[in-house]
């Protein structure tokens, strides 16, 4: 089993962040939380620090992920107040405007920056700390859309399928050296950043079952979580329609 006892997390104001960030706190861990918005973030911290006991380490710091020169600066910061890290989690992210991708380069290259190449960085550095190291945990929450392209969300989809990628090489190299890599794969949450979708029916989960289920997957340092869980199955069926019946369908 992994220890979860210093953790620094990405994306911290995100919704399933805050509710992973909240779960850990109540377990006794100490974390370091990087977001993007000051003033979400400071909220978020305040609301951890209220939940923490006088022996765990709350902080955190406001950051633009997408700025890649800050990046190690920002997780030696981590190390020093925490002391070391035992696992880190990213949930940065953006859901981008497929519509709005599909008739601008620029902003196609802008979300993928952000979803994928941000994300790609930042493994980069804590894989080699990490493997350094000799033992901990890096999960990322990529997603559902990036195991088959769909027209719907594929620019998305295609950010997140290279940062799962990336994650199976960076597994694969750092097994043998006692690092636990994790890809979180969730399916429909309902967050913010879903807003304005239809969320009726039973695929829409809660951020704090997401955040559970993360957690889980964290301390037994599994390869590749889908959650809920039926999203496994659900994208099982999808990955395996024959690509002549798939291009016909609208997904």
């Amino acid at each position: 089993m992994n220890s979860l006892n210093r953790v620094l997390i990405f994306g911290a104001t995100s919704a399933i962040a805050e509710q992973t960030a909240r779960q850990l706190v109540q377990d006794g861990a100490s974390v370091y939380c990087i977001g993007r918005n000051e003033q979400k973030l400071d909220r978020v911290i305040s609301d951890l620090k209220v939940r923490a006991g006088v022996n765990q380490t709350i902080s955190g710091i406001s950051a633009d992920l997408v700025d890649q020169s800050k990046h190690q600066d920002l997780i030696n910061r981590a190390n020093e107040v925490l002391g070391g890290l035992d696992a880190v989690l990213i949930a940065h992210g953006t859901l981008p405007d497929q519509k709005a991708c599909e008739v601008d380069a620029e902003l196609t290259q802008k979300e993928i920056h952000i979803n994928a190449l941000s994300v790609i960085n930042l493994l980069t550095i804590l894989g080699n700390q990490f493997e350094s190291q000799g033992k901990g945990v890096i999960a990322v929450i990529s997603s559902v859309a990036g195991d088959r392209g769909r027209q719907s969300n594929y620019v998305y989809g295609a950010a997140k399928g290279m940062v799962s990628l990336f994650m199976q090489g960076l597994r694969n190299r750092l097994v043998s050296k006692g690092v636990s890599i994790v890809t979180i794969k969730p399916g429909f949450v309902d967050t913010p950043m879903t807003s304005e979708f239809d969320k009726k029916g039973p695929l829409w989960a809660k951020p704090d079952a997401i955040a559970k289920g993360i957690l889980s997957a964290m301390r037994k340092g599994k390869n590749e979580v889908y959650l809920p869980w039926f999203w496994w199955w659900i994208m099982q069926i999808i990955k395996h329609i024959p690509e002549a019946i798939f291009k016909k369908l609208s997904l």
